[in-house]
């Protein structure tokens, strides 16, 4: 995102809708005029303070980026579509719908790691950390995601090396893993997390059994691992097909 200083009038009306908070406020040399300029290094190109609408004068606008630069607004914009997946935003379908896309096996867990959020943001150069941590352990990196669209080495977890220092508001690193490899998995990603310069989570999800026990959780007690435990199935999609599952 860019502000045309030449129309720019200093109004800072834009400065609440970055969610990135990397526009700030500059004046010209001689300090007769305040104008709003953005950080475009930090900046996501998430386009949400020019679809807001507020500037009185039309200053913002987001200008043609190439790649790699491009891949900011891929990741950041939520009306942004990758093309190699059709999927916009992060580009991942949702691990919650499991239930009904079927996406994960019995006997398989879903397992994620997520950088960034707003106000953060995270480089892409963190996303490589994680996937060079778990491919020696052989994880299948979700196909359908962009950031496994990036690796040019799956059995090294290296990333194209022009992306590495773009930045994007969130990225989630997924992967499909047997049952009796999550707590080895889970120790891997705790120790890479201390090298993650920015908000770092796992998730983890597997389908239910037909009594409606969760299989994962039952591993995560059994390796006496702390995990808090949420519902966020999405049944919207379908028909929910378990025994006691209400109709």
């Amino acid at each position: 995102m860019r502000i045309d200083a030449t129309k720019c009038v200093g109004c800072g009306q834009c400065r609440p809708f970055c969610i990135m908070q990397v526009i700030d406020f500059a004046r010209t040399t001689r300090g007769n005029k305040v104008f709003c300029v953005v950080n475009e290094d930090e900046c996501v190109d998430c386009e949400i303070c020019y679809r807001a609408k507020v500037c009185p004068v039309d200053a913002l606008h987001q200008p043609e980026t190439t790649w790699p630069r491009s891949i900011r607004g891929t990741f950041s914009n939520p009306l942004a579509i990758h093309k190699e997946t059709a999927v916009p935003g992060r580009g991942t379908e949702e691990m919650k719908t499991n239930d009904i896309t079927d996406r994960y096996k019995r006997g398989f867990a879903g397992m994620s790691a997520e950088m960034g959020r707003p106000g953060i943001g995270a480089r892409l150069r963190d996303a490589e950390k994680v996937f060079m941590a778990l491919a020696p352990l052989g994880v299948e990196f979700e196909p359908q995601n962009p950031l496994t669209n990036l690796l040019v080495d799956k059995s090294t977890g290296k990333m194209n090396p022009e992306v590495l220092d773009e930045k994007v508001l969130s990225c989630i690193v997924e992967m499909i893993v047997p049952l009796d490899q999550i707590v080895k998995i889970l120790d891997v990603l705790e120790k890479v997390a201390k090298k993650i310069d920015t908000v770092f989570s796992i998730d983890l999800v597997c389908r239910c059994d037909e009594d409606l026990s969760v299989p994962s959780l039952k591993v995560m007690e059994a390796g006496h691992r702390w995990y808090t435990r949420n519902g966020k199935t999405n049944i919207g999609l379908g028909k929910l097909e378990v025994k006691g599952a209400r109709q």
